[in-house]
């Protein structure tokens, strides 16, 4: 009896050690992600409503049910932001993703110098927060301060307008280029030191050059690294605020609402609705959801097949 009572508490102190372990990020994680979205989740059904008619109505809060949706779904300024995000992203993911795996590449190569100074160099802009960079660059833009506009006129050129249509898109899409860059170079290359070099030396051997190495091995082998990737800029994409939101100042192209996060920062904080921005942020989140799994689900089929 004694021993199966020994083998009960120790079979029990095996099963609780895990979650003893994993308590305190389980708490941190109820804390600011679980109990956040569920008070967004709540706030977005419910509204201002007028009790009382005449001029002694008063503004209650109420269930409004999926009114704040509906209002959000049919807005022509969240809807435009949108698009304008979805025309961003077609111009910086690319160009990131692009740049970042051609780093990756040629820092790969067997002849490479200075591969720790490189890789540091195109790492560094990462480390400047977004808004210091949209900062630097919204100077570098701005007529009056842009060494850039400067040259354009000494050559004859004439200004140039950074913050017009639609340069102000490639404008936004280059600080995203700058900062992004390194940290999705960063996961490439990691994922290429990973493979056994004695699959280069076999495709070597077999006369293949760097580039058909670079192109027949080295990529297909990254490929899910280039998902990762793909997934987290798209991600980051959608929830673009900072680089429009700081740039706003300089440029009246830019509106309140230019963005959806802008938009529901608006709606939030200078309309005081709250109801109505819940159920905005509660749609672009679902909306995030939903895109990162069907793309995720599409390059795991593309990848590894139909087994996936």
């Amino acid at each position: 009896m004694p021993a199966t009572s020994a083998g009960r508490r120790t079979r029990l102190r095996a099963a609780s050690t895990p979650w003893l372990f994993a308590s305190p990020a389980i708490v941190l994680f109820t804390l600011f992600l679980v109990i956040p979205i569920g008070y967004a989740i709540y706030l977005s059904f419910r509204g201002f409503r007028v009790e009382g008619g005449g001029a002694f109505g008063r503004r209650v809060q109420a269930f409004v049910g999926l009114d704040n949706y509906t209002t959000a779904l049919s807005d022509p300024e969240y809807v435009a932001g949108l698009g304008r995000v979805l025309l961003y992203g077609l111009i910086s993911i690319p160009t990131v993703l692009g740049l970042a795996l051609l780093f990756a590449l040629l820092l790969d190569t067997p002849r490479v110098r200075a591969r720790g100074f490189a890789r540091t160099a195109i790492f560094l802009p990462y480390a400047v927060p977004g808004v210091i960079a949209s900062l630097l660059w919204g100077f570098l833009y701005l007529p009056s301060t842009s060494p850039i506009t400067y040259l354009a006129r000494q050559l004859g050129a004439g200004p140039l307008d950074f913050f017009g249509f639609p340069a102000l898109y490639f404008s936004l899409a280059n600080i995203a280029l700058w900062s992004g860059v390194g940290f999705n170079m960063i996961i490439i290359f990691t994922s290429l030191r990973a493979i056994p070099t004695s699959v280069y030396e076999a495709a070597r051997i077999d006369g293949a050059s760097e580039l058909q190495i670079a192109w027949r091995i080295k990529i297909p082998l990254v490929a899910p690294a280039l998902v990762l990737t793909g997934l987290f800029s798209v991600i980051g994409t959608l929830q673009l605020y900072s680089e429009p939101a700081t740039l706003r100042p300089m440029t009246t192209t830019i509106s309140s609402s230019w963005v959806p996060l802008m938009k529901i920062y608006q709606e939030a904080f200078s309309n005081d609705n709250l109801g109505g921005a819940a159920a905005a942020s509660v749609v672009l989140a679902l909306g995030i959801l939903v895109l990162s799994l069907l793309l995720l689900r599409f390059f795991q089929r593309r990848t590894f097949g139909d087994n996936a």
